[in-house]
C-alpha cells in the first residue's frame, strides 16, 4: 500500500512543484528584453509575450521593483535619452487578467549581455 502511495505521490510531483503551500503558483523565471521607454515605464518581452511590470501613474508597483535597479551599469541601448532596454532574467509571480499578463512580484533580476537576448530565436526584437 505505502508503495502505491508513493508512486501516486512521484507522478504528481511535477504539478505540485508550480505550486506554493499556500496554493499560489510558484515563481518563475522569466528571461528577455527589458524596456524602459520612459519614465515609470517597464515591461518584459518574452518568448511568452509582454509582460507589464510597471506603468507610469500606476499604484500597482510589484513588490521587488528596486532589485532591477539602473539598466544603464550594464549592456544596455539607449532609445529616448536615458531610457531604452537591455537583456535579463528575472525569477518572478505573474498574473494574467482580461488577456493582460503583468508581473506582480519580483524576486530576483540578473541583467545578461546583449547578445543573449539576441541570439535567442524566441525572442523578437525589443520594442
Amino acid at each position: 500500500m505505502r508503495f502505491r502511495f508513493l508512486i501516486a505521490t512521484l507522478a504528481f510531483a511535477p504539478a505540485l512543484a508550480l505550486f506554493t503551500t499556500q496554493g499560489q503558483a510558484a515563481p518563475q523565471k522569466r528571461c528577455g528584453w527589458i524596456v524602459n521607454p520612459t519614465p515609470g515605464n517597464y515591461w518584459l518581452n518574452d518568448a511568452q509575450g509582454s509582460w507589464t511590470i510597471l506603468t507610469q501613474g500606476s499604484p500597482d508597483e510589484p513588490d521587488g521593483m528596486d532589485k532591477i535597479g539602473d539598466l544603464s551599469t550594464g549592456q544596455y541601448v539607449r532609445t529616448n535619452g536615458d531610457y531604452g532596454y537591455a537583456c535579463a532574467c528575472m525569477k518572478v509571480d505573474t498574473l494574467t487578467e482580461n488577456g493582460v499578463q503583468r508581473i506582480t512580484a519580483i524576486y530576483s533580476f540578473q541583467q545578461l549581455p546583449l547578445k543573449q537576448c539576441q541570439t535567442d530565436t524566441t525572442l523578437g526584437a525589443p520594442q
